[in-house]
């Protein structure tokens, strides 16, 4: 009698077409072994509670966040347990910036870095010349751009509240560095009148848009030239994916702080502790994150890696016209988000404000007092 599995991911091609791809080639090498891929859209996906899909299915794509959940309750298999440190290693060595470690908590780790994103900057080059603009290069270029009403970014809530993320570590504080606020007031205030302004200038689309939805008006429409962040996707900077090319580069300085310095996002491959079938599914996992997969068969199908050697390799980088070694610094610097059991809480419901502010001002004192109350009851215990 055969084996089956079940794994559960993202209804995007980055994120089901890779794993479907991997999925195929592991089961012909090992006859009988059968791995079905579910997808979700990228909403029910966020809002999934991962014990929840770990009681229907053995194999989970999930956000890093997640970590500190999974050691709590033990829904996940500790792969530390399981996979040699050898392996483990070559994964830790590897990394895009924190990826791989990003699902390491207390210890715990609760899945394998198959996945690298950070919001990057990209660009539409045929409209940006055809309008006689220059790639933006300081904030300053990028509210010029906007002014001249050619930059989009995604305004949804989750996306709203990375970037703000984004702002606060960019010029020097990163967000949650005690138990009670978030950030400081007059940080937490200057990052909210930066994203009001730079939405100010922009389309009230993008309040309705996520990164997905910014690339494909991007690639199919010609009104917009520039988004300065949104988490990469590399499908779009490949010939023939959509309509039109868009190309991937580092995003903009900001004053004396460098280079923006946004909120690492992609995924990993983990394995529900109540998988029946727990040797065929770490077998499984290794071989998608290894760096022969990642760089071959998980890459040209769509996917993003997690492993570097994928991002350094010419081959990759010629497919994607140089998407990944030019967004790589963008990876390696990104900040990471907390990961405590209950923190999700708090970004469930955080960026709600932040975009309320983007969209219509008012009083940033209390968009900050309302987030340090969502901060502490998070902090409280696990709210999911």
């Amino acid at each position: 009698m055969g084996i089956t599995l079940k794994g559960v991911t993202w209804n995007h091609s980055r994120g089901y077409v890779s794993v479907v791809a991997t999925a195929q080639r592991f089961g012909e090498t090992h006859p009988g072994v059968e791995i079905i891929w579910e997808k979700r859209s990228l909403q029910q996906f966020a809002d999934a509670h991962i014990e929840q899909l770990a009681d229907k299915y053995d194999l989970l794509v999930i956000d890093h966040p997640w970590a500190g959940f999974a050691a709590d309750k033990n829904v996940l298999v500790p792969l530390e347990r399981h996979l040699s440190a050898e392996y483990l290693q070559d994964q830790a060595d590897n990394s895009v910036g924190l990826s791989h470690p990003s699902y390491r908590f207390g210890g715990f780790q609760s899945a394998l870095a198959i996945d690298a994103a950070t919001p990057v900057a990209s660009y539409r080059e045929d409209l940006l010349e055809r309008h006689g603009h220059r790639l933006p290069d300081t904030w300053e270029d990028l509210i010029s751009l906007a002014d001249a009403g050619k930059v989009i970014f995604p305004g949804i809530p989750i996306d709203s509240l990375m970037n703000f993320y984004m702002l606060c570590s960019t010029q020097g504080e990163d967000p949650f560095l005690n138990e009670d606020t978030v950030i400081s007031r007059e940080m937490g205030l200057k990052a909210l009148e930066q994203l009001r302004e730079l939405a100010s200038k922009c389309t009230r689309e993008i309040f309705d848009w996520n990164p997905i939805q910014v690339y494909e008006a991007m690639s199919s429409r010609d009104d917009f030239a520039y988004c300065p962040f949104a988490y990469g996707y590399s499908n779009y900077s490949r010939s023939g994916y959509a309509r039109k090319l868009i190309r991937f580069t580092d995003m903009v300085s900001l004053g004396t702080h460098g280079r923006l310095k946004s909120t690492l996002g992609g995924t990993g491959l983990a394995i529900s502790a109540k998988c029946h079938h727990l040797d065929i599914a770490l077998e499984y996992a290794a071989f998608t994150a290894s760096p022969g997969c990642q760089r071959s068969i998980y890459v040209e199908n769509g996917g993003q890696p997690g492993h570097r050697a994928a991002w350094l390799d010419e081959e990759v980088n010629r497919r994607t016209n140089g998407y990944f070694r030019a967004t790589l610094p963008a990876l390696d610097r990104a900040y990471l988000r907390p990961r405590y059991s209950g923190y999700l809480h708090f970004q469930d419901n955080a960026g709600d404000y932040v975009r309320d502010y983007m969209m219509n001002g008012g009083d940033g004192t209390a968009v900050l007092e309302r987030m340090d109350r969502l901060y502490r009851e998070s902090r409280s215990g696990d709210r999911r």
